[in-house]
């Protein structure tokens, strides 16, 4: 970035979209030490712009160039299929200010917001998942060729706000990044709904099964992150022979339970795919 502030510990940030992705990594970057001064919002809808003034005290504009004028960092926190309006408004000052641009739109490739804002863009392609509103996010990340090493710190200490971060080296992986992690959460609550609702057929109370099932499936993920033992291996302590367990999983196994989830995991990597080739 050219303004002289751009690899401060505290960059002006301008988020383009107000929503609640924007919110969360808002409210994270203030519990890191940003102050709200240096965080503008650009949001056209009057009621969103006030909550953000009032729960955060950033500054909030209701069209983009006046929150991105000036700003090291913008946010492009947008629907993907405005993207490219957004970027053509914002294209002259782009080429004047040559900001860090950090997308956290799905589908939208960084070479195509380059070119959108005129060429020779630092940017930065995230793909954060729907648990970064509680600060428990996961986000994959992808710099081009133009993004320095102060500024890729400066995504990633943005980004972390939000929860843990990857780097991927190759952009064309950031659509099994969408369908690993940024889809994610929609399985494991589907497979929440499917225990439940298998428990509630047992004869368990609605109440109990939905506890149940959500106690187990948080408890098995704090397994899983407590160390580096492989799932494979979790999975094995906790069958024992000839047990209940092993009743459950070989039925799993039997229905092809990994083929389904690798089904799926491609379709939606596929359809990434498709969401960039149809904005372009």
């Amino acid at each position: 970035m050219n303004s002289p502030d751009a690899n401060s510990p505290h960059p002006t940030i301008a988020f383009i979209g107000g929503g609640n992705m924007a919110r969360s990594l808002i409210g994270g970057l203030l519990q890191s030490g940003a102050a709200p001064d240096h965080v503008r919002v650009a949001e056209p809808v009057a009621e969103l712009r006030d909550a953000l003034v009032r729960d955060f005290g950033v500054q909030a504009f209701p069209d983009a160039i006046a929150a991105a004028t000036g700003a090291d960092v913008w946010v492009l926190a947008v629907k993907p299929q405005v993207m490219r309006d957004v970027c053509a408004v914002l294209a002259p000052i782009a080429q004047t200010q040559k900001p860090l641009v950090v997308s956290i739109a799905a589908g939208i490739t960084s070479a195509q917001i380059d070119r959108w804002l005129g060429s020779g863009i630092a940017v930065v392609r995230c793909m954060p998942n729907t648990p970064a509103l509680l600060g428990a996010g996961v986000t994959g990340l992808y710099a081009n060729d133009e993004v320095d090493a102060g500024q890729r710190d400066i995504a990633q200490a943005l980004l972390s706000s939000a929860g843990k971060t990857v780097w991927i080296n190759d952009e064309a992986l950031m659509d099994a990044v969408t369908a690993v992690s940024g889809s994610g959460p929609a399985y494991v609550f589907l497979l929440a709904e499917a225990m439940q609702a298998a428990g509630e057929a047992e004869g368990l109370s609605t109440e109990a099964a939905r506890a149940l099932t959500i106690e187990t499936l948080l408890g098995a993920s704090r397994m899983l992150a407590a160390d580096d033992t492989p799932a494979a291996e979790l999975r094995r302590r906790v069958t024992s022979p000839n047990g209940t367990t092993q009743a459950a999983i070989e039925s799993f196994e039997g229905d092809g339970f990994r083929d389904v989830v690798a089904r799926a995991v491609h379709a939606a990597r596929v359809r990434g795919a498709e969401l960039a080739a149809a904005n372009d």
